[in-house]
């Protein structure tokens, strides 16, 4: 075990059946027939056992987005510049971006950490400075990163969560931002599902036909390099991964620990949640799927973690802006399941 990251191995919180019985017990009592609200049901029973009441809510929300360059950038697998990861963090921060707005009207917390773009932009304020190196190795060249760097991406997303712990969030939604990311999530995502590039890769964040071709043989590449079957998922993280999608791993494995349900966002946020799971399976019981990505590797992570996303619109911005969109459903799962009437309450015969 890597120094440093043995709290890996420490056990989640097992889910709260006696909750979950509860909040199901009373679905069958509201004023409908059993079964009509379909997955809002189930929302609110499944919330119910992982917070330990029959009467969940997902507020306050927390939403942890963790800000990285790569270093396969240079392979010429983005349609944008690197420096575009510096202007999207200063965007975001300065309530600009979709995630910024949605997080607004939600009146959900955000934290923005800058893990490591390949320029340090100084202080901005509302972003927390944790840099770990200018970017990741190129994967196609090189590791992503040594095993003292995972260490602290994903101590720092251990600290993150923790602090959202502390703070009394009720949900947690991670989110990501660094050019070339749909890269290294893709060939992290092969790696950990034994699948060849081109079973996954997509157009990222807008390539044409030539650049998703492009982008498939340097992922190819870069499998070949570290892809090795006796690799374990943790070194899988190391070599193929980056700072945000390390992080986010180790903000899974400890909200699953803290017992603090995590609403996953799309392909890249669901990358990590797959090395999360391949570590430490009964994460995947923390785990609420929010949307289904356009990126075309997205079905085959969701099928390899039996998901079932609840909302598909087309999304592929990342950012965490696919789960923030799920929120208000969670909300109005929560508010029927709490606020509707027994049918002895509303003098209503049940059938």
């Amino acid at each position: 075990m890597i120094e440093g990251l043995r709290w890996i191995s420490q056990p989640c919180l097992p889910i709260d059946a006696m909750a979950a019985d509860a909040a199901r017990r009373r679905q069958d009592q509201l004023t409908k027939p059993r079964g009509s609200l379909g997955r809002l049901e189930e929302i609110a029973i499944r919330l119910a056992g992982l917070q330990g009441t029959p009467t969940p809510s997902p507020d306050p929300v927390q939403i942890l987005l963790f800000a990285a360059d790569h270093g396969v950038a240079a392979e010429g697998v983005s349609a944008f510049p690197q420096t575009v990861t510096n202007q999207m963090v200063r965007n975001i921060a300065g309530g600009g971006a979709a995630i910024s707005v949605l997080a607004r009207a939600l009146d959900a917390r955000m934290e923005i950490t800058d893990l490591g773009t390949v320029e340090d932009p100084g202080p901005i304020p509302n972003v927390r400075s944790e840099r770990i190196g200018a970017g990741t190795g190129n994967i196609a060249r090189e590791p992503a990163m040594t095993d003292e760097q995972l260490a602290a991406a994903m101590n720092a997303g251990r600290a993150a969560t923790e602090r959202a712990v502390d703070s009394g969030a009720r949900l947690l939604i991670c989110g990501e931002m660094g050019i070339a990311n749909t890269t290294a999530a893709t060939a992290l995502a092969c790696a950990l599902l034994d699948l060849p590039a081109a079973a996954l890769v997509g157009p990222g964040t807008g390539l044409d036909e030539p650049g998703v071709v492009r982008k498939a043989e340097v992922i190819t590449k870069a499998l070949a390099i570290h892809g090795s079957s006796d690799r374990t998922p943790l070194d899988l993280l190391a070599r193929l991964s980056g700072f945000e999608l390390a992080a986010m791993v180790g903000a899974f494995i400890t909200a699953a620990q803290r017992g603090l349900p995590v609403l996953v966002d799309g392909f890249i946020v669901s990358a990590s949640a797959l090395a999360a799971v391949r570590m430490q399976p009964e994460v995947r019981d923390w785990l609420l799927f929010s949307h289904g990505s356009a990126e075309p590797g997205h079905r085959r992570i969701m099928a390899a973690l039996d998901a079932d996303p609840l909302l598909d619109l087309g999304l592929r911005l990342g950012e965490a802006s696919g789960a923030a969109v799920a929120v208000p459903l969670l909300r109005l799962a929560c508010a029927l399941h709490q606020q509707m009437a027994t049918f002895g309450e509303a003098g209503v015969s049940e059938v």
